[in-house]
């Protein structure tokens, strides 16, 4: 579960490090002329119910291409506040793994955007099967990836990054930003 004598952690990207939402109603706003806040953005499936789409793969469909010169979404999120300066810090106190899910047409520029913010991240895994990674610690938003973790990780430390779009569920840790995670990792490697 840890190298380098570290714990292993599970970081998800888009609506931890990575401002999905931001990221795509500032996109679909400037190309449609819409005026869709983020705030706004209470359900995963959002962009189903707030756009012109009418559906998850209209949405997905343009979101291959949304960005400058063609490139995907992913390619122009903006991290959160805070959260780079918060990865640095979890680096010094853990291994961490980032376990994030993407469509296969988005992976290069998810790599891309990893590189870009100059991380020394040694592991990254881009799979929908996000249990079967495995971490003494996972920090994750979606709701069913949450379940999914509880169910095949119970040995794990399963932390819901708290977002609109998800709720309280027993058995999760409630974070609201990396400075909870760091108090979580901290207490846990305390006691090991």
């Amino acid at each position: 579960m840890a190298s380098y004598g570290k714990i292993r952690v599970g970081v998800d990207l888009d609506g931890v490090v990575a401002d999905f939402t931001g990221g795509w109603t500032r996109l679909y706003n400037a190309q449609f002329g819409a005026s869709i806040t983020p705030d706004q953005v209470t359900a995963w499936d959002a962009p189903e119910q707030l756009t012109h789409f009418g559906s998850m793969t209209g949405f997905w469909r343009w979101a291959r291409t949304a960005a400058d010169h063609g490139r995907s979404l992913f390619a122009d999120l903006k991290p959160y506040p805070g959260a780079v300066a918060g990865l640095r810090s979890l680096l010094d106190l853990a291994h961490v793994a980032i376990v994030t899910t993407k469509p296969t047409w988005a992976i290069p520029d998810t790599l891309d955007w990893l590189a870009r913010l100059r991380l020394p991240l040694r592991e990254v895994h881009i799979t929908s099967d996000k249990p079967a990674v495995p971490c003494a610690v996972y920090l994750e938003d979606s709701p069913a990836q949450l379940a999914a973790l509880r169910r095949r990780r119970p040995e794990s430390l399963v932390c819901r990054y708290v977002r609109p779009w998800n709720r309280p569920i027993d058995g999760r840790v409630d974070v609201r930003d990396f400075d909870d995670l760091l108090v979580v990792v901290s207490e846990l490697k305390s006691r090991r």
